[in-house]
């Protein structure tokens, strides 16, 4: 079957057998183009999915789940200290040496369900991670009600509890936390998070105010269609969440943050790391087109700051057919990640 063929709808095609691997080409001419198969860590089916930068390979669609975590004997010691301290785990290390997958890994090795996530920026807020109330909602929600002859809404309807506030809700099986990039928050944010982690518990004052006869409240979590009991205003966690902070090193943490973390730095990939991350994102017939981009991924990542994932989507992209090492290409997809653009 020819390439057109293929893109009217006929089988679909390895990308090795994809010859005329230009979907787009600039002549202005329309025609249909069925898409090829996205990269394994680019497709949406609704299922928890990484990004390559780890070192996990991505969520398999077969029975046998995703690939192991690559991670060492003493590294993966150090992931069990923070779990049996009940501490959070700070993980450190370049861009794509698999920071933000692992609290995805120890989830699915666990069996503790899906993975809260909170992407720390500059605007971030414990208040935010924990709950929000929608004052002007419930407001309008009241007149409304009112004008209808209705009783008026709950309140807890009007509560929603953030990824953190979500993760220190009662629950028999600890809830696993990622606090991705904590180091683009701002600078008092690993201050305010030392009451609550030191405590496992916070206060909604909104429904602590609430008279004893609406003292236990539902409220909506972070996970759509579930919803938590809170009594008297506060919520006590019944065991600590496994809580997985990561940092790219943009700046120090205070002393007291420290001390009350367990501490993992994951080392950059080595030749022989990357060859085995590779094997487990694109297979093992990947490592006929590894070798010499990988020669050009080491010689630019000890120049510049490159990460994993780069050289996995030029791999990928050579697998497919494309001249990755063409004039212009090459720089686009190993592009370094520091400095001006």
């Amino acid at each position: 079957m020819s390439a057109e063929a293929d893109r009217k709808g006929g089988s679909p095609m390895n990308p090795r057998d994809r010859h005329d691997w230009r979907l787009f080409r600039g002549d202005g001419v329309p025609r249909r183009v069925e898409m090829p198969p996205a990269p394994p860590w680019r497709r949406f089916d609704g299922g928890d999915q990484e990004a390559p930068g780890g070192e996990q390979a991505p969520s398999a669609s077969g029975p046998a789940g995703p690939a192991p975590y690559l991670i060492s004997p003493e590294h993966a010691d150090v992931v069990n200290a923070a779990l049996h301290l009940r501490r959070p785990l700070l993980v450190t290390g370049s861009p794509g040496t698999g920071k933000s997958s692992l609290a995805q890994a120890v989830a699915h090795e666990m069996g503790l369900g899906e993975v809260l996530r909170w992407p720390v920026n500059s605007r971030s807020t414990v208040q935010d991670a924990l709950y929000r109330y929608d004052a002007i909602g419930r407001l309008r929600e009241t007149a409304l009600t009112r004008d209808r002859g209705e009783a008026e809404p709950d309140i807890g309807s009007f509560v929603r509890l953030g990824p953190l506030g979500t993760a220190l809700v009662p629950n028999e099986r600890p809830r696993v936390l990622l606090v991705d990039e904590l180091d683009k928050g701002d600078v008092d944010l690993p201050n305010d998070l030392l009451t609550v982690f030191e405590e496992g518990e916070f206060e909604i004052p909104e429904l602590a105010r609430l008279p004893e006869d609406q003292s236990v409240v539902e409220v909506l979590t972070a996970r759509a269609g579930e919803r938590a009991t809170v009594r008297r205003g506060r919520l006590v966690c019944e065991e600590f969440p496994v809580v997985v902070i990561t940092s790219n090193g943009e700046r120090d943490f205070p002393p007291a943050f420290l001390r009350r973390c367990v501490r993992l730095e994951l080392p950059t990939p080595d030749e022989g790391r990357l060859r085995a991350i590779v094997t487990a994102h694109l297979g093992d017939d990947a490592l006929e087109e590894v070798d010499q981009l990988l020669d050009a991924f080491l010689r630019r990542r000890a120049a510049r700051e490159l990460a994993t994932d780069q050289l996995l989507n030029a791999v990928f992209l050579r697998a497919g057919g494309m001249d990755v090492t063409a004039d212009g290409l090459l720089e686009a997809v190993l592009h370094r990640l520091g400095g001006a653009v």
